[in-house]
């Protein structure tokens, strides 16, 4: 599908520290709150053209178990207005005002539903790394939008666990968000997927 000339995207849009992680060993993101303004970042354009959201468990529970911060800072439990598919081998509670489908197994049997509801806009990978890296692994992504933040946590969750090796990543633009973060665009060719074995 295309709007005004671009092709509709499947995007990886996260943040991790310098030293690749998006989070702690126990799925915390506190280190990453005090190092930028969300209404600073390109997050509130990026959102506008988002149609549909894949979100990994481990965020989907981030979110119930924050649920009161998540509500002071977007006056609700369910921070997103777009239908989200959760990916989840387990049975999750459901977040009253959401609009979500649990989904398992293999990426690309989602992807065309996910695809449908989006219609000209984007869909969002929200993380975790291994759920991006299995839309990677399918052929189905289409940029990785990082948020570098200048902070290292030795350990973690990784940013992306997957070999990626050039020239599959095509870096299109770098941008600093004040002094705490940068952002890193990079474009995925899929006709140069580089896997491990």
């Amino acid at each position: 599908m295309e709007r005004q000339g671009q092709f509709m995207k499947t995007q990886y849009y996260t943040a991790a520290s310098l030293d690749g992680f998006i989070a702690t060993e126990d799925d915390s993101l506190e280190w990453l709150f005090s190092l930028g303004d969300l209404g600073d970042s390109s997050y509130p354009a990026f959102i506008s053209e988002v149609g549909a959201l894949a979100m990994g468990s481990a965020t989907y529970e981030w979110l119930m178990r924050n649920a009161e911060k998540v509500v002071a800072e977007t006056g609700s439990p369910w921070p997103y207005t777009q239908p989200a598919w959760i990916f989840s081998s387990r049975k999750l509670p459901i977040i009253e005002g959401a609009n979500i489908r649990f989904a398992n197994g293999d990426v690309r049997h989602v992807h065309a539903e996910m695809r449908a509801a989006a219609g000209d806009r984007n869909i969002w990978v929200v993380g975790g790394g291994d759920l991006a890296g299995q839309f990677y692994d399918a052929g189905l992504l289409d940029e990785l939008i990082v948020q570098v933040g200048s902070a290292t946590l030795g350990k973690g969750k990784p940013l992306f666990p997957r070999r990626v090796l050039s020239p599959s990543l095509r870096l299109t633009s770098v941008h600093q968000m004040g002094t705490g973060m940068v952002e890193l665009r990079y474009e995925i060719h899929k006709g140069n997927y580089n896997k491990a074995a």
